[in-house]
């Protein structure tokens, strides 16, 4: 245990901002890994229930605390990062939960291809009481380029990716902020698709490689009443983002602009579907289309099937409800028969 705790060879990353309900959860199955040299770094951002007081009945030496007052997720991200002892750096949002074999599984992902920068898994969603809906992300693993970054976003969520801690001190930057000059990873400035925006940073300026795991390793919490209560700041974050890395590369920006725009909105009409807003829906699944007509080439059975929820999701309850459940049904037998490619 000694060695586990003096050298980790992960790093686990786990920003808390009043997730009670959800803490112990998470923690246990991180102390629950079939690989267990890891430290467990939770950062406390600036809680005001009682999540410290939960963390605090356990004692595994593993489990470090670090507070700062409330910055978002992109700062408390990067306060674990540079507290981080590990070759690995694995991100665990507080809601979220793993398999037993993640760290497992990343670790030989990653003494497999040593050139890989950021190991993903597929993910199996979750409700809000932590039941499977019996869907998830299962995206594509291999031959990851930036274009596929921008308009499909393949790593899916915040706690399916595990770092090579020697890209992020290649990635990292001093930024001055809240009177301070901070060592940053993600952008601070930003307070929603932060994730994409540094994989696609990183995917435009190195050459580490980004590949994905097959295997469902990551539980990611579906809540529909915290479904990114403002889709349209979460839009305009996602183009602040864009603006903000145009200088990368122009010509890149210029081609795939317009599809990965079709692709966000379509994301968000999902979205918006989830959480019963029928008008974002509309908008969103409406103007991916309107947006780039390619979308519903590449892809006409999600477009469409997006555009058709958004019209249903105008219905009463009683009859959406039971037509929204025959869906989840079809679209899990769907990929179950799927393979990852």
């Amino acid at each position: 245990m000694n060695n586990t705790i003096n050298k980790p060879i992960f790093s686990v990353v786990m920003p808390m901002y009043n997730v009670a309900k959800y803490v112990a959860t998470a923690i246990e199955s991180v102390l629950a890994q079939t690989y267990g040299q890891f430290e467990l770094i939770c950062v406390d951002d600036g809680c005001t229930d009682n999540t410290l007081d939960i963390v605090s009945t356990y004692k595994d030496p593993r489990i470090r605390v670090i507070r700062q007052k409330n910055m978002g997720l992109s700062a408390a991200r990067n306060t674990g990062i540079s507290h981080a002892r590990g070759l690995y750096v694995a991100l665990l949002d507080s809601d979220d939960y793993w398999a037993p074999t993640k760290l497992q599984m990343h670790l030989s992902h990653f003494r497999n291809n040593p050139k890989l920068g950021v190991s993903y898994s597929a993910s199996q969603f979750i409700d809000e009481e932590g039941s499977l809906l019996g869907i998830g992300q299962y995206p594509k693993l291999k031959n990851i380029h930036a274009q596929d970054i921008f308009c499909r976003n393949p790593i899916g969520n915040g706690s399916a990716a595990v770092l090579r801690k020697s890209m992020l001190l290649q990635m990292g930057k001093h930024v001055y902020n809240n009177g301070e000059v901070r060592l940053t990873y993600f952008d601070e400035r930003l307070r929603q698709s932060e994730d994409v925006e540094f994989w696609l940073r990183a995917a435009l300026t190195s050459d580490w490689q980004f590949m994905g795991i097959g295997e469902g390793l990551t539980f990611y919490r579906v809540n529909a009443s915290g479904l990114s209560a403002n889709l349209t700041n979460q839009y305009q974050a996602w183009r602040v983002s864009v603006k903000n890395n145009y200088h990368l590369n122009p010509a890149f920006f210029d081609t795939w602009y317009s599809m990965a725009s079709a692709y966000q909105k379509r994301y968000l009409a999902r979205r918006a579907v989830q959480s019963r807003n029928s008008f974002a829906a509309l908008k969103f699944s409406v103007g991916a289309i309107l947006t780039n007509w390619r979308i519903v080439r590449d892809e006409p059975s999600r477009t469409l099937a997006t555009l058709g929820a958004a019209l249903l999701s105008i219905l009463p309850s009683s009859i959406y409800n039971p037509l929204e459940q025959c869906v989840m049904q079809l679209t899990k037998a769907v990929q179950q028969r799927s393979l990852p490619i």
